[in-house]
C-alpha cells in the first residue's frame, strides 16, 4: 500500500518558508591600518620597524639584501629616534592610530548591528591581522568583507594587506567567500566627510591656498602597477582611467579633485604633494613634488596662510599629527610663512562611521 502522502494531502512549502528554517548567517567585516609600536620604547619600535621595514612590498630590494641591511643597520639606528617621536605623539590613551581603529570598530559594528561581525587588526604588530581574522573564523561567519583603510591603493600598504590576509586563510580548512575593497580614494562618503572637516577649519580662519599632502612611494612602485605603460608621472593623472585606475598618484590626484571641488577651489588655490620620502644610495626617486620642498616657496608667492590635508590617512598618527602638523609647520614658519594648520583626521567621525557601513553593506 502506498504510504507517502499526496500532493493533495500535503502543501510544498513555500520558497519563503524554507528560507525561513535556515539559521541567519553573519558577514565578517575585517577593517585594517598600518601598524604602531606596542608602546614608544625603543625596543617596542624596533619590533614594529623590523616587521615594516622587511616586507617585500615596502621595500622591493631582494630578501638577501634587505633582511640584513635593515635589520642590522637602518632599524637600529633608526628606532631609537622614531621612539623619541612616538613618545611625543603617545597619548593616555596609547597610539592614536591604535584607538581610533578600535573606536571605529565599535562604532561601525553599531551601525552595522548584529548580522554582523566587527574586527580590527595591524598590518604590523598588534592587534594582528591573524587574530582579528581568528574572531571572524571563531564567528563562522559566512563571508568576509576586508576593508584596509588605505583610501588610495598602493602595494605597500593595500597591496601587502591583501596578501597577509590570503597568506593567513590558506591555512584555513574551510576558506568563506572573501571580497577586498581595494580603494576608495573617490567614495562619495569619503570625500563628504574631508571636506567636512576642511571647512569647520576654514571658518576659524581665512587660508589663502590649501595642501594635500599624501604618503610618498618610489616611483618604481608606480611604474610596477602599470602593465600598459600608461604613465608618465604628468597629465596622465588628471582623470581617472581604466588603465591608470589603481595608480596611486592618480587616485591622489582624484581624491583632491573631488574635495577641492566641495570646498569650491579653483586649481590654483591647491596643491597636491608627497611627503614621507626616503632617499637611498641610488637618488631613487619618490613622488614629485615633495610638500617639503613645496611649502617653502608659498611665502615668497604671498602665501601666508595654508590648510592642509592629509588624505591618505584616515586616523590621526605620526605622519599627520607630527610630520604635517609640527615639522611642516615649524618650517613654513622658518620660510616666512605665517599661518599653518592642518586638517585632523577622519579618526571615528560618524560621518565617517556611516560611510564605511555604506562601503561594506554595498561590498
Amino acid at each position: 500500500m502506498n504510504t507517502f502522502p499526496s500532493t493533495s494531502d500535503t502543501a510544498a512549502p513555500t520558497p519563503a518558508a524554507a528560507a525561513a528554517t535556515i539559521t541567519a548567517r553573519r558577514i565578517g567585516v575585517l577593517l585594517v591600518n598600518l601598524g604602531t609600536p606596542d608602546s614608544p620604547n625603543t625596543p617596542d619600535v624596533r619590533r614594529y620597524l623590523n616587521e615594516f621595514l622587511t616586507d617585500g612590498r615596502v621595500v622591493d630590494m631582494p630578501a638577501a639584501i634587505r633582511y640584513p641591511l635593515f635589520q642590522g643597520l637602518v632599524v637600529p639606528l633608526r628606532a631609537p629616534k622614531s621612539a623619541k617621536i612616538y613618545k611625543e605623539l603617545w597619548t593616555e590613551r596609547g597610539s592614536p592610530l591604535l584607538f581610533h581603529g578600535l573606536d571605529l570598530k565599535e562604532k561601525v559594528q553599531a551601525a552595522l548591528g548584529s548580522d554582523y561581525v566587527v574586527a580590527f587588526g595591524m598590518r604590523y604588530q598588534n592587534p594582528s591581522i591573524a587574530s582579528a581574522l581568528e574572531e571572524l573564523r571563531v564567528a563562522a561567519v559566512e563571508r568576509i568583507v576586508v576593508l584596509p583603510l588605505f583610501p588610495q591603493y598602493a602595494s605597500a600598504s593595500t597591496g601587502s594587506v591583501q596578501e597577509k590576509v590570503m597568506d593567513i586563510v590558506k591555512e584555513w580548512w574551510v576558506v568563506p567567500s572573501i571580497n577586498f575593497i581595494s580603494q576608495f580614494a573617490t567614495e562619495p562618503g569619503f570625500i563628504a566627510t574631508i571636506a567636512a572637516r576642511g571647512r569647520a577649519e576654514m571658518e576659524k580662519h581665512h587660508y589663502e591656498h590649501v595642501v594635500f599632502s599624501y604618503h610618498g612611494i618610489p616611483e618604481r612602485h608606480v611604474k610596477k602597477g602599470d602593465p600598459t605603460n600608461y604613465c608618465r608621472f604628468g597629465s596622465c593623472c588628471d582623470t581617472l582611467t581604466d588603465q591608470n585606475q589603481y595608480c596611486y598618484r592618480a587616485q591622489c590626484f582624484a581624491t583632491s579633485r573631488l574635495v577641492a571641488a566641495e570646498l569650491g577651489l579653483s586649481p590654483d588655490q591647491y596643491t597636491v604633494a608627497f611627503q614621507s620620502r626616503l632617499q637611498s644610495r641610488l637618488r631613487d626617486p619618490w613622488l614629485q613634488p615633495y610638500t617639503d620642498e613645496a611649502l617653502k616657496e608659498f611665502p615668497a608667492k604671498g602665501i601666508k596662510n595654508v590648510l592642509a590635508f592629509s588624505p591618505a590617512f584616515v586616523a590621526d598618527c605620526l605622519e599627520t599629527t607630527i610630520e604635517v602638523g609640527e615639522e611642516f609647520k615649524e618650517l613654513f614658519e622658518e620660510s616666512g610663512g605665517g599661518h599653518w594648520q592642518l586638517v585632523p583626521s577622519l579618526n571615528s567621525e560618524p560621518q565617517w562611521v556611516d560611510a564605511v557601513a555604506s562601503m561594506i553593506r554595498r561590498n
